[in-house]
């Protein structure tokens, strides 16, 4: 079964478009936020690699090139933001402020599972970045000698429950400013969660994506610290 699909240089393209769309459509048809889009893809593309046999290698030979796109998505995020700077502006420090009190609690909170887990350094260090966004979180854990395809994992699971569970977790802690729901958006969940608060409204939308991009610094430079508690 390898070496049929091997042959078809799209063939992990064509999967994973096809199980994304798929649960766009059951999302739509359902409304039902266990029907993430990219959570249906996930477990759907897992199981029909199972089913056919097929192994990792071949799949990632056609859905690399979806990589490609990941750049361009994440810049488009600048968007909301640029236009809403002029309330950016205004409220310069609330935002910062809550950024780094959200990446400071992300921090602290796998450093306080590991140690209650047990976990070796390695692990420790492997789920450290999980609220940050993939291309940030790779380098960041191979520098400090986590497992990359692991964070990958971890990185992934964030994103995907915090775009199922923001709006509600919000409703719960009775978060009702769009600045402040966007910036915890974004500074817990990354790009995944972002997509949410896109859907929740303009202002969420854009301090989210500002969010991702000063959550990543401060956690680079923080996992250096947290590092070595463990």
């Amino acid at each position: 079964m390898n070496e049929l699909f091997q042959n078809s240089l799209f063939f992990g393209v064509f999967l994973s478009l096809g199980t994304y769309s798929l649960g766009r459509w059951m999302q739509k048809k359902w409304k039902l936020g266990l029907f993430n889009p990219l959570l249906v893809s996930v477990v759907l593309s897992i199981a029909i690699l199972l089913l056919l046999r097929i192994d990792y290698a071949t799949y990632q030979q056609g859905a690399q090139y979806l990589n490609y796109l990941l750049t361009p998505a994440t810049v488009c995020l600048a968007v909301p933001l640029y236009e809403k700077f002029e309330l950016l502006k205004k409220n310069a420090l609330a935002i910062l402020l809550g950024i780094a009190a959200g990446t400071l609690t992300c921090l602290i909170t796998v450093a306080l599972f590991a140690w209650l887990f047990r976990l070796d350094h390695a692990m420790y260090v492997t789920i450290l970045p999980k609220s940050i966004t993939t291309a940030i979180g790779i380098g960041l854990a191979e520098e400090m000698g986590g497992y990359t395809s692991l964070t990958v994992v971890a990185i992934l699971i964030t994103g995907i429950t915090g775009n199922i569970s923001a709006e509600a977790a919000c409703r719960i802690v009775r978060i009702t400013s769009p600045m402040a729901r966007g910036v915890a958006i974004g500074t817990a969940t990354h790009a995944i969660g972002t997509a949410r608060a896109l859907e929740m409204g303009e202002t969420e939308g854009a301090m989210s994506s500002l969010s991702i991009v000063v959550a990543g610094l401060l956690t680079v430079i923080g996992a250096n610290f947290f590092a070595h508690l463990l």
